[in-house]
């Protein structure tokens, strides 16, 4: 679920505008003496002016957007009403390079318009414009509205409303109560000059020039420096996106952690892909907090180490395998067992009917052979072709890595791309029917997704099942920021299913075996305290082992500001009841700038 960049959005704005615009059924013109810029923004979401043309609305140039198709210029009210809901700046949607600059006073014609980011179907909020505008420039070089300070006293601690029933649960209707809800204050901020100051960074600057900050330094705080999301009720309110209006080249390269020291002032804007967001046109100087990669410790000659890994779409094109390699060996110290999530075919995403990936694997093995590390073999099964999502033509599966000097895997034939994997009883102990196989791939709970790959390990005479999953992802679901609260996180249908469908295999092994050593572990796309979660640990099946660790340390991704879990390891009851294991998230990706993946692995050392 990673960022995207500023100039999609930009493009984005133009169509959904024009589609606005043209949906819209003017009324007479508005009086100049009695509109306001707080007037069009009013006390809720959607202006009472939305779709009326309004004239000469004045305003202060706050800061002009030149790059991009979503040109235009933000203005603020230098004269502010005493209502504390009602926001006192706009942006004006030019489509070309503005002419105006900052500092001009200027007085506005135009449209009053309701742009949703991303479209209604999105279920974003929407940001107030004025479209179609004439501008008339009144005087130059005044003074800009000083910036609103945003900090940890100013944004309340409770995040959002619930949404109106009415409404099918939007809270665009609802009155602001900027100073009970985050959400709400931030909206009657909407298009104005603010400012954080020595902000740190919770999540790394990304591939598309942005980076997320937090106002409330002890909100959650891990010890490495980010915020951890660790309920659906704790949405951490104190983050905000950061945007530059200046040359991406100069924007700075964050980890988290780091501090931007100083001030960062902008107008506050609202986008698909991060909600609020404060487009800079000064930024704070960054300190780094030197942030380094962590590194797990060395399996004991008597513990099995099994690691978690998603690769990121990995193809014999990229250029990262020397990187992965090192992690393997150095970080991760050489897991006896490794799953790997987004391996794809031997050519990547050319959609020719290639769904063969032994030239990538080999490429990584070969790698970490010359990284210092062991000369791993692997099992995997081949996708039919296009049937298990991802990125069209790559055909993403998950491998079994696996170092023959220190486990053995079972092999035992019969398993293929759709032929579903059963457990059967042999000397009192449970067996595989196929080694690898396929747990129940005619599932409609797979359609478009990756179908689980279980193997049978042999680890100083004892047998270990694990099955490596790659769960549908949350695309599609509601961002925190919605106009409907609570959210809607549609993604959980599917998921749930094959959770369901994960669960009720193990529970197959467990009933033939129910001390059987179990491992269910891979990218499931969802955090541990999740429905997904539980449906997996089902009737005592399973236990997701980050549970282990304690809340600060819970994550293996950064999204917009939130380190939260979406790689996990679970573990049967044998293991668990023992206690004798141990987990480690080795965060080696998530917090930096420069990461191999978006992904940290996952390392679990157990005793069979």
């Amino acid at each position: 679920m990673p960022s995207r960049s500023s100039a999609r959005l930009a493009a984005l704005t133009v169509a959904a505008v024009c589609s606005a615009a043209s949906a819209v059924v003017l009324t007479s013109p508005a009086h100049a003496d009695s509109v306001r810029i707080h007037d069009i923004q009013g006390t809720t979401r959607i202006s009472p002016l939305a779709g009326q043309k309004v004239t000469d609305v004045p305003g202060i140039v706050t800061a002009t957007r030149t790059y991009g198709s979503s040109r235009g210029f933000w203005m603020q009210d230098p004269t502010p009403d005493d209502d504390p809901r009602t926001s006192e700046g706009v942006f004006v949607f030019t489509g070309s390079t503005p002419k105006v600059a900052v500092g001009d006073s200027v007085t506005v014609t135009g449209t009053v318009s309701e742009y949703v980011p991303g479209g209604a179907s999105s279920g974003n909020q929407s940001l107030t414009e004025i479209t179609k505008p004439t501008v008339t420039t009144v005087s130059t070089g005044n003074p800009v509205p000083a910036p609103v300070v945003i900090d940890a006293k100013s944004v309340p601690s409770r995040y959002t409303p619930a949404g109106d029933t009415a409404a099918n649960g939007s809270v665009n209707g609802l009155t602001l109560r900027p100073s009970t809800y985050a959400l709400d204050y931030y909206e009657s901020l909407e298009g104005m000059n603010v400012q954080v100051a020595d902000t740190r960074v919770v999540t790394a600057t990304d591939p598309y020039s942005e980076l997320w900050v937090t106002v409330k330094p002890y909100e959650h705080r891990t010890r490495r420096g980010g915020t951890v999301y660790g309920s659906y009720d704790s949405q951490n309110t104190g983050r905000l996106q950061i945007q530059s209006l200046g040359a991406t080249a100069d924007f700075p390269k964050a980890n988290v952690g780091d501090t931007l020291t100083g001030t960062t002032t902008g107008p506050l804007d609202f986008n698909q892909y991060g909600g609020y967001t404060l487009v800079a046109s000064k930024l704070g100087t960054l300190k780094s907090a030197g942030l380094e990669r962590e590194t797990t410790r060395k399996q004991s000659g008597r513990e099995l180490a099994v690691a978690t890994y998603n690769v990121e779409n990995l193809d014999p094109s990229d250029h990262t395998f020397d990187q992965h390699a090192a992690a393997i060996v150095h970080n991760l110290q050489s897991p006896d067992i490794v799953s790997l999530e987004e391996i794809q075919d031997d050519n990547g995403a050319t959609d020719d009917g290639t769904v063969d990936a032994s030239v990538t694997v080999n490429k990584l093995i070969d790698a970490i052979v010359a990284a210092g590390g062991p000369k791993y073999d692997w099992r995997s099964i081949n996708p039919v072709n296009d049937q298990d999502g991802g990125e069209p033509g790559g055909n993403i599966r998950q491998v079994f890595l696996f170092n023959p000097a220190r486990v053995s895997f079972v092999d035992r034939a019969g398993g293929d791309s759709t032929t579903p994997v059963g457990v059967t009883k042999v000397n009192g102990k449970a067996e595989l029917t196929a080694s690898p196989g396929r747990v129940d791939p005619a599932n409609a709970a797979w359609k478009d997704s990756r179908k689980p790959l279980a193997g049978q390990f042999v680890f100083h005479g004892k047998t270990v099942f694990v099955i490596a999953n790659h769960l549908i992802s949350k695309g599609g679901d509601q961002p925190l920021t919605a106009q409907y609260q609570p959210v809607t996180r549609s993604s959980e249908i599917q998921r749930h299913a094959q959770a369901t469908a994960v669960n009720a295999f193990v529970k197959d092994i467990l009933k033939v075996q129910k001390n059987a050593d179990v491992i269910a572990l891979g990218d499931m796309n969802d955090f541990e305290f999740s429905g997904t979660a539980k449906i997996l640990e089902g009737d005592g099946a399973l236990w997701s082992a980050i549970k282990s660790l304690p809340k600060s340390e819970r994550y293996t991704y950064d999204y917009q500001g939130n380190e939260q879990v979406l790689d996990q390891i679970l573990i049967s009851p044998r293991i668990r009841r023992d206690g004798d294991f141990a987990y480690d998230s080795v965060h080696i990706n998530s917090e930096f700038n420069d990461q191999i993946s978006d992904h940290d692995p996952q390392v679990l050392r157990l005793r069979p």
